[in-house]
């Protein structure tokens, strides 16, 4: 095992989070894809530590049932009650058996900006200071509220952790805080944990008791300071619920802007942990882009676009639309005021354009769906083009059914497919058909009535309406002329 790789971290996630005032446990809440504490066992994972244990209590099989969703085969231990972070890290020593080996870090489960690179940092300075326990702390414009971290001057050592209510007046100008992440020597975590008591105000099992313990033992106590203060917010309420989206947001578009992205207004963009960019993909104000969604090199995409699981390709331009689960092939447009559904599939320069809803179709390439149709459960071939106001009528009430137009067909406005049905390559179709017959390659297909005018109707069924009159008036100006 490598000397800065981990025994163990062990991640605290049975708090109730009553804060929140929600039905969800604070842990399961989510921001920018990923639930908070999905957010810290990710960054966890980086160490590659020997063992990862959740604590969990409040709503357990719930976050169980997410961390085994989100991270198969995650291992947990109970906090049946929960009796402070001290009790907690107990339960996770439990859980392991022995006292693990090596270092040992100890996570909040609702710390969500914390980096895998904040935590290798934390236990490198570990490892290399030799220390018992190294505290992860971060200096803060306004420290009011949090623990103070106080050194000794000479070594740089951490002589103590001082809570606001408690520091002298000199104390309180400190800024350098304590974030409550913390790496241990595995053994001496192990024994100093036996030590801890519950004479307190909360009677609780404080963990930063136990840097006292060990300090008083002789052993060495240490700092690693976080680059960014702001990694180790928690969350304990819906308003920092809120701005630490805002901050995870900040980091994830700059991230992609330094890669080569263009984002035209940042404070508008919203971004999920999962969606990936390639260089010169260009993104408009008021666009969202969640899950797994991946945007292709010069691709364009806004303004005001939500785009959810939808793979956008090379060149492809998708503008004021809406898609989830789709795959959009290279050059291809969308929009505006478009729906891609689960499963829509669109070839290289296809369109899927104004008022277009599609729903399990595959348009080929080249293949065009300009205006106001909805297409659902169907296969079209490349280069055809289905006329305005096309409707494939896929349900009969009971069962979905599909179907399947050519290559190079030129299908006519107003146009019903009642599926299942097969229209052949090269085929068209009459405006206003309703087709419900399969159409051989090569074909006309007009499916409507016979046009019948009765002429007079108007006069004799609503007379003296304006629609009359003008046709009065349209008659006798006829006549004048002839």
């Amino acid at each position: 095992m490598s000397a800065n790789r981990p025994a163990a971290v062990v991640v605290l996630a049975a708090g109730e989070g009553t804060r929140m005032k929600s039905k969800t446990p604070k842990v399961l809440h989510e921001i920018a894809g990923r639930s908070l504490v999905g957010h810290v066992v990710s960054a966890a994972r980086e160490l590659g530590p020997e063992h990862l244990v959740v604590v969990v209590g409040h709503a357990r099989e719930q976050v169980r049932g997410h961390l085994e969703e989100v991270y198969p085969g995650t291992r947990t231990a109970v906090q049946e009650e929960q009796n402070g972070t001290g009790h907690a890290v107990r339960m996770a020593l439990e859980e392991l058996g022995a006292a693990p080996e090596g270092t040992v870090v100890v996570v909040c489960g609702d710390t969500p900006l914390l980096s895998g690179a904040t935590l290798r940092s934390l236990a490198e300075t570990h490892a290399g200071d030799g220390n018992a326990v190294t505290v992860l702390t971060a200096e803060v414009p306004d420290a009011t509220g949090y623990g103070r971290i106080v050194r000794d001057l000479a070594t740089g050592a951490v002589t103590a952790i001082v809570e606001h209510k408690d520091a002298s007046p000199g104390q309180l100008d400190i800024r350098e805080i304590n974030s409550g992440v913390f790496a241990f020597d595995g053994a001496l975590l192990a024994e100093a944990i036996k030590q801890l008591r519950t004479d307190n105000s909360q009677g609780e099992e404080y963990l930063t008791d136990v840097l006292s313990i060990l300090r008083e033992a002789g052993h060495r106590v240490g700092a690693s300071v976080a680059a960014d203060h702001r990694e180790i917010l928690g969350i304990n309420n819906r308003v920092q619920l809120a701005e630490a989206r805002v901050l995870l947001n900040q980091r994830l578009l700059e991230a992609a802007m330094t890669a080569g992205v263009t984002v035209v207004d940042p404070s508008s963009v919203l971004v999920d942990v999962t969606v990936t960019f390639e260089p010169d993909a260009v993104i408009h104000p008021g666009t969202q882009l969640l899950g797994a969604t991946h945007i292709g090199e010069d691709a364009e995409v806004g303004p005001n676009t939500r785009l959810t699981d939808t793979v956008v390709g090379r060149g492809a331009r998708v503008d004021n639309a809406v898609a989830v689960s789709a795959e959009i092939g290279d050059g291809a447009s969308v929009g505006p005021y478009a729906y891609l559904r689960p499963g829509s599939k669109l070839g290289a320069k296809a369109k899927v354009g104004t008022y277009v809803e599609t729903k399990n179709a595959t348009l080929g390439e080249g293949t065009k769906v300009p205006h106001l149709s909805y297409v659902g459960d169907a296969t079209i071939g490349e280069y055809s083009n289905i006329g305005a106001a096309s409707v494939f009528v896929n349900y009969d009430g009971v069962a979905k059914h599909h179907t399947t137009i050519g290559s190079h067909c030129r299908t006519g406005s107003d146009n019903m497919f009642v599926a299942p049905v097969t229209i052949g390559d090269g085929v068209y179709t009459a405006a206003g058909s309703v087709i419900t017959k399969d159409v051989p390659a090569g074909a006309l297909a007009v499916a409507r009535g016979q046009q019948r005018n009765i002429e007079g109707w108007v006069a004799r069924k609503r007379p003296g309406s304006a629609a009359a009159n003008a046709a009065e008036a349209a008659s006798e100006g006829s006549a004048g002329e002839s």
